[in-house]
């Protein structure tokens, strides 16, 4: 257990910092969310005799990933938590308001308390690949916009949108290529993409996808966490015997990878063998088309998330009932 622990409440521009010491009292600081300001805030735990520090933060947007990187980089004891857990823990400890000073503090005393699992650093060609992802996400949905503005644009306009589409679409296809020649500059990336590429169902962007959050498999214990990790796994909602709601994904993950799975599971339940397989059996025991649509994103996790594993193709035989 560490002797100290660094609450850390990240923004777009600024960390509050709190540091728990060995009395439990807390020491704050305020410092840039730039790599100048992690190089004062290093310096000022050096200050403060830290030495053996647990710094912990929330899963906020991306603005936490840099700092995180840094300080495991560094060594530092890092933990990366769901911002749903502190709130938790605040509510369980009466905290009624709600400052980026008082957020930080929280987070100090629930890392001192819970001591939450360690955060794994990417490596570089992981953090590439999957800022590449999120960048071609983006200029998409931006080509989505687009796209229905020129449907019901006035023709003053309509030159311009369309100019901007074909922009955007050279600038897609540059992506592409460069997303796939990273992978083809990395064996390992090279050789989790030819396995995958053995799974009916999964194209191209999927596949980037997918190597983008969990190319490291070491990151997870089994598939059900993997799942979990995008938000697909089930969550109960039952209480003696009048509360019964319906099972639901607790939506407690990625949402862009929902996101990207959502046609892929189209596709699979529809136009594949071992797809259509697994919708029959589902819907001849009563699951509704939306259930089974959900469960198929959660089964490519899951298929995925094996053949990455196990280093192994595809085997039909062991999905096919």
């Amino acid at each position: 257990m560490s002797m100290f622990h660094l609450g850390i409440d990240v923004a777009k521009v600024k960390l509050d910092c709190a540091l728990r010491v060995k009395d439990g009292k807390i020491r704050s600081k305020v410092i840039a969310n730039t790599d100048e300001g992690f190089t004062q805030l290093q310096a000022w735990l050096v200050k403060q005799h830290a030495n053996d520090v647990h710094i912990c933060m929330e899963a906020t947007g991306v603005y936490w990933e840099e700092v995180a990187q840094f300080f495991a980089s560094q060594e530092f004891k890092v933990s990366v938590v769901n911002p749903l857990q502190i709130k938790a823990y605040g509510t369980s400890r009466l905290t009624r308001s709600k400052t980026d000073t008082i957020d930080a503090k929280l987070i100090a005393e629930f890392c001192a308390e819970r001591q939450p699992a360690l955060w794994q650093a990417r490596s570089e060609q992981e953090e590439v690949l999957r800022a590449l992802v999120l960048r071609l996400e983006a200029l998409q949905t931006m080509r989505t916009q687009e796209s229905n503005r020129l449907d019901v644009a006035r023709d003053a306009v309509c030159n311009n949108i369309q100019a901007h589409l074909d922009w955007l679409d050279k600038q897609i296809k540059q992506l592409i290529d460069t997303i796939n020649e990273h992978v083809d500059q990395h064996p390992n990336l090279k050789q989790q993409r030819e396995l995958l590429d053995s799974i009916p169902g999964i194209g191209e962007r999927t596949t980037a996808v997918i190597l983008a959050f969990y190319a490291d498999t070491s990151r997870f214990n089994n598939s059900r966490q993997a799942a979990a990790f995008a938000g697909l796994d089930p969550r109960q909602h039952q209480s003696g015997s009048s509360v019964k709601g319906k099972p639901r994904i607790s939506k407690v993950g990625h949402a862009f990878l929902r996101k990207a799975l959502y046609m892929p599971a189209m596709v699979t339940l529809y136009k594949t063998a071992w797809g259509k397989q697994f919708k029959d059996r589902l819907a001849k025991a009563g699951k509704p088309p939306k259930l089974i649509i959900i469960a198929m994103m959660r089964k490519l996790i899951q298929v995925a998330f094996g053949v990455l594993k196990s280093n192994s193709p595809f085997n039909p035989e062991l999905h096919i009932a």
